[in-house]
């Protein structure tokens, strides 16, 4: 399996506007230079769900934009496909941008003839407009409301639209900028399913997809990078950056008691009723504690009713990788 994208060493630095108080009462100051990336590297393979993580101002959405050939890097270079994004006219037919908040859509004609108007912009020759625009539609399920105006749409709708305008030229990439922001819970759901099932699952497109949505990127991502401050702080599959930081492994047991002096030996992290027994919680190092514990525990008489490993989650990751800033 080839590269999709690559970025090395990436940096971009904007000057912050300054206010009229500020131009008013300080026109001398020297204006603040904000570091939107430091240093980003990142390799994004063919078909894959790579998710960018992060707070806002992380540089998800930058580091987007220079990939999408829409900014140009202060230093290092990025790649899609092989060619190099200041290659524009290489790079655009290859990528498909969705953004959280489209705005260039317009809201007076159908969304039908929005992508007519779109696939000239994208030259999609003109033989093949009609059938695509169809395809597409039916794709994304907006056939039965293509001739409505696109100010009438719902945001989950208007979202659709915005993804299937990002494949009228049929790119392999997809690149996806907190599509489901503004969404309800509903909406949301459905837009997540379509990118699992029909955009990854059927059509095998590579999405890089960022986001700030822990939920969203344990179910829709195979791999994920967590930026903060403009740096690449963690990267790897889901389960790898859930386990960061971690040295010890959690189960939680139920058990009809729980032996008094088995508090000192065992890392107790929280101890309830649990119908006529215990449910206990305990942190052990690795993988071979846990048969000597349950070794213990039967020896001490101890019924043994259930034992689950409880998994790490990204949110406590993610906590943990904020402490260390």
């Amino acid at each position: 399996m080839g590269h999709a994208v690559e970025a090395r060493r990436l940096e971009k630095r904007f000057t912050r506007k300054r206010s009229i108080r500020e131009l008013l009462f300080q026109p001398f100051r020297k204006a603040e230079v904000v570091e939107a990336l430091r240093g980003v590297d990142l390799t994004i393979r063919e078909g894959e769900i790579f998710g960018l993580l992060g707070p806002n101002g992380a540089g998800k959405t930058t580091l987007l934009k220079i990939l999408s050939c829409l900014v140009l890097p202060d230093e290092g270079s990025a790649t899609i496909g092989g060619h190099p994004t200041s290659r524009e006219q290489e790079v655009k037919p290859l990528i498909g941008l969705v953004h959280s908040d489209e705005r260039s859509f317009y809201w007076r004609l159908s969304g039908r003839q929005n992508m007519n108007f779109f696939s000239t912009l994208y030259e999609v020759p003109r033989e093949r407009r009609d059938g695509r625009i169809a395809e597409l539609l039916q794709k994304v399920d907006m056939d039965d409301a293509a001739d409505r105006p696109f100010a009438d749409y719902s945001s989950g709708m208007k979202q659709r639209m915005s993804i299937a305008r990002a494949m009228l030229h049929d790119p392999p990439i997809l690149l996806m900028d907190e599509p489901t922001r503004s969404l309800d819970p509903a909406a949301a759901l459905s837009l997540r399913r379509f990118i699992q099932d029909e955009l990854s699952g059927r059509d095998r497109k590579t999405i890089v997809l960022a986001t700030h949505n822990l939920h969203e990127a344990e179910l829709l991502c195979s791999r994920i990078a967590v930026l903060m401050k403009g740096k690449v702080r963690q990267v790897g599959t889901v389960e790898e950056v859930r386990r960061w930081g971690l040295d010890t492994r959690n189960y939680e047991l139920e058990l009809d008691r729980w032996p008094a002096e088995a508090g000192g030996r065992f890392n107790v992290l929280s101890d309830r009723a649990w119908e006529d027994g215990r449910r206990i919680r305990i942190g052990l190092s690795g993988d071979d504690g846990l048969n000597p514990m349950l070794a213990y525990l039967l020896e001490q008489g101890v019924t043994i009713r259930g034992c689950t490993q409880v998994d790490a989650d990204l949110e406590g990751a993610f906590a943990r990788i904020l402490e260390a800033e």
